[in-house]
C-alpha cells in the first residue's frame, strides 16, 4: 500500500510541470480566439457605439494574449521566435505524456 501512495504522489509531482503548460497553452489559445471573435464582430456592426466597445474589447483581448504569451516565453514554455526549439519542446512534452500513460498501467 505505502509503495501505491509513493507512485500517486510521485505521478502528481511529475504532472505539475505539465499542468501549468496545459493550463497556460489553453489560456493562450482562448485568447487568441477571443482575439479572432472581436475581429470578426467588429467588422460585422455598423453601429458607432458598439464598434467603440469592440474595438475597446478586442484591444483587452490582444493585450491579454500578450501577456500569456510573454509569461509562457519567460518560463520556456513557449519558444515564438524558434520553431526548431518549440517543435523539440513539444515533443519533449509528448513523450513525457506518453511516458505517465505508461507508468500508470
Amino acid at each position: 500500500m505505502a509503495a501505491n501512495n509513493m507512485t500517486k504522489e510521485m505521478l502528481v509531482n511529475a504532472t505539475a510541470p505539465l499542468d501549468d503548460l496545459a493550463i497556460a497553452t489553453d489560456l493562450l489559445m482562448s485568447a487568441k480566439a477571443g482575439v479572432r471573435n472581436y475581429a470578426v464582430a467588429l467588422t460585422e456592426t455598423a453601429t458607432p457605439g458598439v464598434r467603440r466597445t469592440l474595438k475597446a474589447q478586442l484591444q483587452k483581448a490582444i493585450d491579454l494574449h500578450e501577456k500569456i504569451a510573454t509569461y509562457m516565453i519567460e518560463n520556456e514554455m513557449y519558444h515564438a521566435y524558434n520553431i526548431e526549439e518549440q517543435v523539440k519542446h513539444d515533443l519533449e512534452k509528448a513523450d513525457t505524456a506518453l511516458e505517465l500513460i505508461k507508468s500508470k498501467s
